[in-house]
This record gives structure tokens, sequence and C-alpha cells, in this order.
């Protein structure tokens, strides 16, 4: 299964892929959706569209994980987040991607096993996990544990229902 990640961002979006196959995480390739600096909030939506409908098209991943966004301090920041982050979906639902969202409280848990870790700590568990020779970007980072904390999520689920149990109304049993 190939899991893109994405973590949001109005400026500068980051995206990971990465291959998993069973217990195994490979690394695929990272980077950076960056926006016009000056550009208008039309410019950038269409900037996010188009830059995941590339990174789409190049990796051909078979689901998409995206970081839910929580309200901060500024409330304009928190709105243009917020539009920017659907813009990202809107363009992975056009691709007919499947999408698995988490928080950011989920996915420090999962990555680093601490839900208040910092940004620095991610990035250097990101680096371990998927064995790579120096720490990604920090939006890229961000956007790997994404996918990684997915690949984890389903494999925790695959071994579940692997073991007899079922879904049942969103529960396992």
């Amino acid at each position: 299964m190939r899991v893109l990640g994405i973590d949001p961002g109005s400026r500068v979006a980051g995206f990971g892929v990465i291959d998993v196959a069973g217990q195994n995480r490979h690394y695929v390739a990272s980077g950076c959706i960056k926006t016009p600096t000056n550009g208008t909030l039309p410019e950038r939506v269409k900037a996010l569209l188009d830059g995941v409908a590339q990174v789409v098209a190049t990796y051909q991943p078979d689901i998409a994980a995206v970081e839910i966004v929580f309200v901060n301090v500024n409330p304009q920041s928190t709105l243009l987040l917020g539009q920017a982050r659907g813009a990202l979906i809107a363009g992975l639902v056009t691709a007919n991607l499947p999408i698995a969202e988490y928080t950011a409280l989920q996915v420090k848990q999962a990555v680093v096993g601490n839900g208040h870790a910092d940004k620095d700590q991610v990035g250097h568990m990101v680096q371990r996990l998927l064995r790579l020779s120096g720490m990604p970007q920090a939006d890229a980072a961000d956007a790997l544990a994404v996918a990684l904390t997915h690949a984890q999520h389903q494999g925790g689920v695959a071994r579940q229902l692997g073991s007899g149990l079922t879904i049942r109304r969103g529960r396992l049993g």
C-alpha cells in the first residue's frame, strides 16, 4: 500500500509518500507544496490544488492521510489554514483517493509515543523509522509522520481483524 501523508499549510503544505508492506515502511518521497508568498487566497488555493494533483499523479498513492487542524490563537490564521486544508482535501477527493484524518496528538503519539512531543522529536523519529540519512524539512517530516500514523493504525486494525475480530458500528468487537 502506498500512503500519501499531508501536513496542511496555507503558505507551505508538506507531503510525504511511503510504501507499506506488512510491518515494513519504506520512504518513497517527501517535499513541500509552496504557494505564492504575496498571492491572494484564490491564487494560493490554486497552487495547493495544482501541487497536490501533481504529487498524486507522480507517486500514485493508494490512500491519503491528512492532519486535522485545530483552532489556533489567531482566528484569521485558523480560517486560512482551514481553507488550505479544504483545498488539499478537494484535490485528493478529485483524484478519487480515500482519505484518513488524524489529529496532531494522534500523529505524535503514534510516531514518538508522546502526544506532546515537539517538532524536532517528530523529525528525528521519522528519520529513524524510515532509516533516512538526514532529517527531512519540518513540513515534509510532519507529512511523513502522518503517513506513518496511518500505516500504524491500518496495521493494528488489520492484525485485529485477522484474529477473528470484526468492526461493528465503528468498533472492534
